[in-house]
């Protein structure tokens, strides 16, 4: 569990986060959406150490990160997983070897080890004859695959996932979406996921925070998020014609 208390965080002039307050669950996939500009992504690099806020204070499972030592710091980012909007992969490694970076750096584990590790991880995202490949020999989907790989092969309790779907077509994201979600449940991980993709939204939102202008202004679940009125939320939400269909439909069978 992250708690995110009262956060503020500004850049020179500029205020970005305007007292967030919410609480992310473990085990379940937390949505962070708003439009560009909206600071989902300061929030999200707040929660992973990057930046400090100014004001407030972010807990991990009960530990206040403001607190912490230097190496209780450097022990709480090990047990964080990070997928980037573009993967991230090194070019020069093959499958195999992006994975293995992390265990490599953070840990003293033996070859055979860490080998085992990465054979799991890979098997577990579906790319069991990938280990050899590089990153340019790979689909993007794959790509992503090897990126959530490379991010619980530390087993990490929180994993953060920075626009999972960029660049994927439609039925790759919800392959992607699936996996985040059932990884999530697996391994009992609190997952942050920053998103644009509404379908992400409708196919594993089971908590969303909607930011605008820095502010927190809706939170809740994929169920309830067409049931409110918030005139913000649906002006976002409802912007394609898809979602206003399906809102419609929604009301239809209510009534």
């Amino acid at each position: 569990m992250i708690e995110v208390d009262n956060i503020h965080k500004s850049f020179g002039d500029t205020t970005v986060l305007k007292g967030i307050t919410t609480v992310f669950d473990e085990g379940k996939t937390n949505l962070i959406i708003g439009q560009s500009g909206s600071g989902k992504t300061v929030l999200l690099k707040c929660m992973l150490g990057l930046f400090e806020p100014e004001e407030g204070s972010i807990c991990y499972s009960g530990n206040r990160y403001a607190d912490l030592s230097l190496d209780e710091r450097r022990d709480l980012r090990q047990e964080m997983g990070m997928v980037f909007q573009g993967s991230a992969l090194f070019d020069s490694m093959t499958v195999e070897g992006n994975v293995m970076f992390p265990l490599e750096m953070f840990t003293k584990q033996s070859k055979a080890e860490m080998q085992d590790r990465v054979d799991f991880v890979l098997e577990r995202v579906n790319l069991v004859d990938a280990h050899n490949k590089y990153p340019s020999e790979i689909s993007g989907g794959m790509q992503k695959r090897v990126a959530i790989a490379r991010a619980i092969v530390m087993n990490p309790k929180y994993l953060f996932c920075d626009e999972p779907n960029s660049g994927l077509d439609p039925k790759t994201a919800i392959l992607i979406d699936n996996l985040i979600q059932e990884i999530t449940k697996e391994f009992n991980i609190t997952t942050v996921v920053n998103t644009h993709d509404m379908n992400s939204v409708m196919e594993i939102g089971e908590k969303i925070i909607f930011l605008k202008n820095g502010i927190k202004e809706w939170e809740g679940t994929n169920k309830e998020i067409f049931k409110t009125d918030n005139e913000a939320v649906t002006n976002f939400v409802y912007s394609s014609e898809l979602f206003k269909k399906v809102r419609q439909m929604y009301i239809e069978e209510r009534n």
